[in-house]
C-alpha cells in the first residue's frame, strides 16, 4: 500500500489550513510521540512513514516505521501491547506527530518491558528554576 497526503500550497495554509498535509523528511519519515490518553504519560517516541500514519488514521491503532528494520510495524501484532488510538494530533508546521493512546495488553510501551521508554532520568542535568 502507498499512501498519499497533499502537499500544503503554502507556508499559511500549513499553518493554519483543515487539510492533513503532513511533512515527510528526506527519508520519508515524521517524528509521533506517543502518550496515555488518560494520564498524559509520554510513552514512546518513534517515525512513521506515509503508510504507518494513513494505516494508523483509517485503523485507530498505531503504526509505526522501524529504521532499524526498515519495515512497518503494527505496534502490538506480536506483545498484545495494541495502541489504540483515542485522539491524533499533528503540530502548527505538520512535521510531528502526536498520538493519545490507551495501551492494551499488559500497558507496556517499551520494547524492554517498561510502561514507557522514558524511564531513565538524567540525573547530572543542571535544570533552572521556571520563573
Amino acid at each position: 500500500m502507498t499512501a498519499t497526503f497533499p502537499t500544503a500550497p503554502d507556508k499559511h495554509a500549513l499553518e493554519h489550513g483543515a487539510e492533513l498535509a503532513p511533512r515527510f523528511d528526506a527519508n520519508g519519515l515524521i517524528a509521533a510521540v506517543a502518550t496515555h490518553a488518560d494520564t498524559g504519560e509520554v510513552l514512546m517516541f518513534a517515525w512513521m512513514n506515509a503508510e504507518a500514519l494513513s494505516l494508523t488514521l483509517s485503523t485507530g491503532e498505531a503504526h509505526y516505521f522501524s529504521r532499524s528494520r526498515s519495515e512497518l510495524w503494527h505496534k502490538g501484532a506480536t506483545s498484545g501491547q495494541i495502541q489504540a488510538v483515542v485522539e491524533a494530533r499533528i503540530d502548527c508546521d505538520q512535521d510531528c506527530v502526536w498520538l493519545k493512546v490507551r495501551p492494551q495488553g499488559d500497558g507496556g510501551a517499551c520494547h524492554t518491558g517498561a510502561r514507557s521508554c522514558f524511564y531513565r532520568v538524567i540525573e547530572d542535568c543542571h535544570l533552572k528554576d521556571a520563573p
